[in-house]
């Protein structure tokens, strides 16, 4: 017995020991864990962004990543992660190894009107748990405006399983939800009351579809009603109706701290060597007209158990300045020669209808009194022009070559004087000295036009008017196209719109001596397109600028991507200017024709050197920097 008890005492001793050796581990833990939620929050810690420096990167260099497991259909998927071994860490992204240089400053181009920058989010390893969240909130400051980024989230493994934990207990709650409420009725002892009491009922148990309230009472005075009522599992009901009723509830009770799948960047988490977390962040954005820069800020904060730590302090900002090739744009005023003349001439048509053989003017005929109006106001508008003379207006009447060209001669003269006539009467500001008539006679120019805008004429026809084009004689013409098919068609739909009044109208600039008198002034419409080079709408740059066919109309099609309708103007210019020299490099290398890029490039630096540091701007041309 003693030896036994000597035993027995030895165990208790080991396992005393061995539970004292765990509690202090614990304690130790539990000490360590809030030591750094203290440096937490007293900001001892802190995460950085800085601007990113890559290396050539050695396949041994990249860590091995894990797929996550057990994907509940509903719940947010966890990408590929990255596991660190020391604190545990999943993260739903990529590895590489980086070597870091701190920034705070960095050039950045812009290429068809979009900017891309990149930043390192630099996370120390006393920052690292496994039961502690990271969440980053990048903000960029684009011109006026303060534009939140994507968040990351650096979860661990402890507490991304406390998240699960959470979803597990809420699909177990929803699984104790009866949805059939026959689970929730005595049927075996129902069953046996209605086969005893309601026979009828019993027998229909297996047609669902008809439930019939009985009107009678069993001799026991119970109906059918309560007898369901009786055999039903009341409190179950109310406790499974108060679980339809309160999901959301419950659901917020059990997932305290939901796993974000939406607005949370996955990207690529750089490995720094040190034991420090390097996530790269890389932001594509439409720029602004005339923004020059852009600046980025982050904030972050500690979650542990679903609840927030605290925040983290803010890291300084990142600047970039954006570069575009719009700053290469010649900005040099360009003007324009004006020619001006002293006699000035202008036309207009008068549709004034005629009856046939006729020459008067009928004013209740068709439109002739709104056109005669028409051209009254058009004389008494030039002779209340304070620039110009009216020295005369001709008019002539057209005709229609049906007829002999001596009597439609004859017809054209006398149609254009009874014109001349109407309208003398009615002008009423002294013009009628200046009204003068011309012989028109018959249209064929109107003719020709209208024949060739007609659809409905067959090819047969129009050989016949093309081979009696040639005639010179009109009268023979005539007769030629009469053989047309379509010849009444002619005379009934084309020939009226060949009885037209012409109103030529001569003037003259008051007080110009010299027949012409040439005058510079600025080409606004070049610098317009120009202004739209600089503020990046190169849609409208090039829309503007392409009629010109000089630097700017091929950097603005450089601009807007259009590399060869580019190169077909800047081939064309002379190599006199480092811009020149240093736009054709450009496009050549765009255009895959390097050799000759460099030809210019080496150019460009012969008459400034300085394009060394704009080439250092343009993706397309850092090839040659490195090269020197």
């Amino acid at each position: 017995m003693y030896s036994e008890d000597r035993d027995l005492f030895k165990v208790l001793r080991q396992g005393t020991a061995v539970l004292l050796m765990l509690t202090a581990v614990i304690s130790v833990l539990s000490c360590s864990m809030a030591g750094k939620i203290r440096d937490l929050i007293s900001g001892g810690v802190k995460a950085d962004i800085s601007m990113p420096v890559t290396k050539d990167i050695e396949p041994e260099e990249v860590m091995q990543t894990v797929e996550a497991e057990d994907h509940v259909e509903g719940e947010p998927i966890i990408m590929n992660a990255q596991l660190d071994e020391d604190s545990g860490e999943m993260v739903a992204v990529d590895v590489i190894s980086e070597s870091r240089v701190v920034a705070r400053f960095n050039n950045v181009s812009e290429r068809l009107g979009q900017v891309s920058i990149s930043f390192d989010i630099v996370v120390p390893s006393s920052l690292l748990s496994s039961d502690l969240q990271l969440r980053f909130s990048p903000v960029m400051h684009i011109g006026s405006e303060d534009r939140k980024l994507e968040s990351l989230n650096l979860t661990g493994a402890g507490y991304r399983g406390r998240q699960l934990k959470g979803y597990q207990r809420y699909r177990e709650f929803l699984a104790s939800i009866v949805e059939d409420t026959t689970d929730l009725i005595m049927m075996n002892q129902l069953e046996l009351f209605l086969q005893r009491y309601y026979p009828e009922t019993f027998a229909m148990k297996k047609d669902s579809t008809i439930v019939p309230e009985p009107s009678a009472v069993n001799l026991f005075g119970v109906s059918q009603k309560e007898a369901l009522t009786h055999y039903s599992m009341t409190l179950k009901r109310r406790i499974n109706d108060w679980k339809k009723q309160n999901k959301d509830k419950m659901y917020r009770k059990y997932v305290k701290d939901p796993i974000q799948a939406e607005n949370v960047r996955l990207d690529t988490i750089i490995d720094a060597g040190n034991g420090d977390l390097v996530y790269r962040y890389v932001q594509t954005f439409r720029t602004l007209p005339g923004l020059k820069k852009v600046t980025v800020g982050m904030t972050g904060s500690v979650r542990r158990f679903g609840e927030k730590i605290c925040d983290l302090p803010a890291p300084d900002s990142l600047t970039y300045y954006i570069s575009s090739l719009s700053t290469l744009a010649d900005q040099s005023v360009k003007y324009r020669t004006i020619v001006t003349e002293r006699v000035v001439r202008d036309k207009t048509l008068a549709r004034i209808e005629f009856k046939a053989g006729k020459s008067d003017v009928d004013t209740s005929l068709g439109r002739n009194l709104i056109e005669l109006e028409r051209i009254r106001k058009c004389v008494v508008s030039v002779f209340e022009d304070e620039e110009m003379v009216l020295d005369s207006l001709v008019i002539s009447s057209g005709c229609s070559p049906e007829g002999s060209v001596a009597l439609n001669d004859r017809l054209s003269k006398a149609r254009s004087l009874s014109v001349r006539d109407c309208l003398s009467g009615i002008t009423n500001c002294g013009a009628d000295s200046l009204l003068r008539t011309a012989l028109l006679s018959e249209n064929w120019p109107e003719l020709d036009r209208l024949v060739a805008a007609d659809t409905t004429i067959d090819p047969y026809d129009r050989k016949i008017y093309a081979d009696a084009s040639s005639e010179r004689n009109a009268d023979r013409r005539e007769m030629l196209i009469r053989k047309m098919k379509s010849y009444g068609y002619l005379k009934e739909k084309l020939y009226p719109g060949l009885r037209t009044v012409e109103f030529d109208f001569h003037l003259h600039r008051k007080g110009m001596v010299k027949d012409t008198v040439h005058t510079t002034e600025v080409d606004t419409t070049y610098m317009r397109g120009v202004e739209s080079l600089r503020q990046l709408d190169y849609a409208k740059a090039v829309e503007i600028l392409r009629p010109y066919s000089d630097y700017n109309a091929a950097l603005a099609y450089a601009s807007g991507g259009y590399d060869h309708s580019s190169w077909a103007i800047l081939e064309k210019l002379e190599d006199k200017s480092a811009a020149i020299c240093y736009l054709k490099a450009l496009v050549l290398t765009r255009l895959e024709r390097k050799q000759e890029a460099r030809q210019y490039y080496v150019k460009a630096l012969e008459y400034d050197s300085s394009m060394r540091f704009r080439a250092n701007l343009d993706p397309e041309m850092n090839h040659f920097v490195k090269q020197q």
